[in-house]
């Protein structure tokens, strides 16, 4: 009897220490889950304000570059990409005579200016709440080059213009589809997305109040300029880009000095020299954590105004995957 009360009491106290040491396992979970949590809000913070000072930062370049007027090209301060690098070098330089040493080590900033009018504009689909002949002739030119079917030209354009048409006796606006804010919606105006990844190096979408947006000669691959210029050939196209290489047009005279023949297609209003939009990209990688924010800012003169913005975090393994296959 008294063994077995002996065998009992010693099952009850392993139960007793296996639910302490379970009962310990989680408090210690929990308790380790609210610090991983807790810091990795504190990075996000972190990044979000880093970024927010960095995206000010690109403003006030595009800012100065506005005091020295002129054309804009690729040479200019703006469109030097920002490589990755630590965010303590920043600090040092800044602090001239302040030790930064250990100061955001382990913390690095890489970003990039990139014009947008060195894009088609999809806006340029509608004019005046009507279907713009001329933008969907450069839509259908750049259609043809990279091999899609013009049909859907139609398609995005009669979309577009239907989700844009916001007057009071549109009696089927109910059934619009909704209008797109970035390139990567244009499926949202019916067209597949295998169109829509052909046509993400070669297009943007800027607010439809901004009117017409000339593309920069200046900025432009030369499969846009071909498809903003009526009449032009791939080849002139390439001649332009070549040309600009060795010096950046300073007025579209210049331009059409290379290729006369286009003169009277050069002279719609179609191209120009001239950016007053541009997209803002930054990325900063703490640790395992990678987040990368993007903005559209317009220039007006000194004026320079935040469109959109917008912030996401990156799977750090699909960085590297990304980084590995270039």
């Amino acid at each position: 009897m008294r063994r077995r009360q002996s065998g009992a009491a010693l099952l009850v106290a392993m139960l007793v220490v296996t639910l302490v040491a379970t009962f310990a396992a989680a408090a210690l979970w929990q308790q380790w889950r609210a610090v991983e949590v807790e810091a990795a809000e504190r990075s996000r913070m972190q990044a979000g304000w880093v970024l927010t000072g960095a995206i000010d930062w690109a403003r006030l370049i595009i800012r100065e570059d506005s005091r020295t007027g002129g054309a804009d090209h690729l040479a200019e301060p703006w469109a030097v990409p920002l490589q990755e690098a630590r965010l303590s070098t920043f600090l040092a330089a800044d602090q001239a005579g302040t030790d930064t040493s250990g100061v955001a080590d382990d913390v690095f900033l890489s970003g990039s200016i990139t014009d947008q009018q060195g894009l088609l504009n999809v806006g340029s689909l509608v004019e005046r709440g009507s279907i713009s002949p001329t933008g969907v002739t450069s839509f259908k030119r750049l259609f043809g080059l990279l091999g899609l079917p013009l049909s859907q030209v139609d398609t995005m354009a009669e979309n577009f213009r239907f989700a844009n048409d916001i007057s009071t006796d549109n009696q089927s606006a109910g059934q619009a589809p909704i209008a797109p804010q970035r390139v990567e919606e244009l499926g949202w105006l019916g067209i597949p997305q295998s169109t829509v990844t052909a046509l993400l190096p070669y297009v943007t979408l800027l607010p439809t109040g901004a009117g017409r947006t000339p593309v920069n000669l200046n900025t432009a691959s030369a499969e846009v300029i071909y498809a903003a210029v009526d009449g032009m050939t791939l080849a002139e196209a390439q001649e332009l880009v070549a040309r600009r290489a060795q010096a950046p047009f300073r007025t579209p005279q210049e331009a059409i000095q290379v290729v006369p023949q286009r003169t009277a297609a050069m002279t719609t209003g179609t191209v120009g020299v001239n950016t007053n939009f541009f997209e803002v990209r930054g990325r900063l990688r703490i640790d395992r954590l990678v987040v990368e924010e993007r903005s559209l800012v317009q220039r007006n003169f000194l004026n320079i105004t935040t469109i959109w913005r917008e912030r996401g975090v990156v799977d750090p393994a699909a960085v590297a995957q990304a980084g590995a296959t270039r």
